[in-house]
């Protein structure tokens, strides 16, 4: 393993930011209609269960990472293939989040851009901050973190002084029931994104107070899931639901209509910044915990000798994940989420944790 340490406030805001990603921008939790505020409120109090699962694991095994305890739990051989395939999904879910910034970019500000100069000049980014270290990546993030608050506020006060924001469009309350914000919250929002910090159990080990992971863990997730309920609620306020329903970057539409005294206007710039700072950490974060995952598993003794291969399947990856941005979003709200998320976020941890605590019960009993 690399010899650094992070600190508590660096893992906070690798969290927080992590949490945030995408979620922020693509339209999230809208089969629930008009409580889609309420499904991820629900699901993040999924992803606090989901959380417990992951921290009893890590306290089992608090000095090795996911793909070191897994081999532990499950025998060294199937333990190693299952550990290898984390590290695909970890790659893969990271040129997910790189497709979806390109897109972003090239339908929003810089439409004559081809989308490979975008995700090559961000995963070169990332190649060289993963190069530096984990230290490098904590010490970023608590920069950014700053930046990222002071731009949401930013936005906030502009979209809610705008005049657009009108309570009618999120009334009723439970307009169809229970059942769509129940299945919206389970398994969909609890897995994307809260399920997706199980890549930071990749992480842990680096942290210099592990006594305080739990509190660092559940109030970044906490504070990020208040901000994407709010976020969700707000964008409904403005936009209505036939006009969410049909936007793909619902947060980019309702910051596009503020305009104040004819000055105060195209504000999309905001959107765009905002999410190159979540994706460059959330991609980043992904990509270093498959890095890690296959150092231990092939024990490469350098890291850094596979940042550029790992960067340029990613490259690939991101570039032929779907033919288009359409086929992208269907694929990672239908396939991606029912059979990756669920086994990989939820199901296998749960076992994990159920195989494990057999184990020590016996091995107690023996003894």
């Amino acid at each position: 393993m690399e010899k650094a340490k992070i600190s508590v406030t660096q893992l906070f805001a690798l969290m927080f930011i992590f949490d945030l990603g995408t979620s922020l921008i693509v339209s999230y939790g809208i089969p629930a209609g008009k409580d889609a505020w309420l499904a991820i409120l629900l699901g993040m109090g999924g992803g606090i269960l989901l959380f417990f699962v992951y921290y009893m694991l890590f306290r089992q095994y608090p000095t090795i990472p996911l793909t070191g305890y897994v081999r532990k739990i499950f025998g060294e051989y199937f333990g190693w293939v299952l550990g290898l395939l984390y590290c695909l999904f970890f790659l893969y879910i990271a040129a997910r989040n790189v497709r979806d910034f390109g897109d972003l970019l090239t339908s929003s500000t810089l439409p004559e851009t081809p989308l490979l100069a975008i995700n090559l000049s961000l995963i070169l980014v990332m190649c060289y901050v993963i190069y530096l270290g984990i230290e490098v990546i904590g010490r970023t993030a608590e920069v950014f973190i700053v930046i990222l608050l002071l731009l949401g506020l930013g936005a906030n006060f502009f979209v809610l002084v705008s005049g657009n924001v009108s309570l009618n469009h999120i009334r009723p309350f439970l307009e169809h029931g229970w059942k769509p914000i129940l299945t919206t919250a389970f398994p969909p929002v609890v897995s994307f994104p809260f399920g997706e910090m199980l890549v930071f159990t990749m992480l842990l080990p680096y942290l210099n107070r592990p006594k305080l992971i739990k509190k660092v863990w559940l109030s970044a997730l906490i504070s990020s899931g208040l901000i994407l309920s709010w976020t969700a609620a707000l964008n409904m306020s403005v936009l209505g639901l036939d006009v969410m329903q049909r936007s793909t970057f619902p947060t980019l539409a309702t910051i596009g209509k503020v305009n104040l005294f004819d000055f105060i206007e195209r504000l999309d710039a905001i959107v765009v910044f905002t999410l190159l700072m979540t994706v460059f950490f959330k991609a980043s974060i992904f990509m270093y915990g498959a890095i890690l995952g296959i150092t231990d598993l092939f024990k490469v003794k350098n890291r850094q000798q596979i940042i550029l291969p790992m960067g340029f399947i990613l490259i690939f990856l991101s570039m032929t994940i779907a033919s288009s941005f359409s086929e992208h979003l269907e694929e990672g709200f239908t396939i991606t989420l029912k059979y990756l998320h669920v086994p990989f976020l939820i199901v296998i941890p749960l076992f994990m944790l159920v195989v494990s605590l057999i184990r020590n019960y016996v091995k107690k009993k023996t003894s």
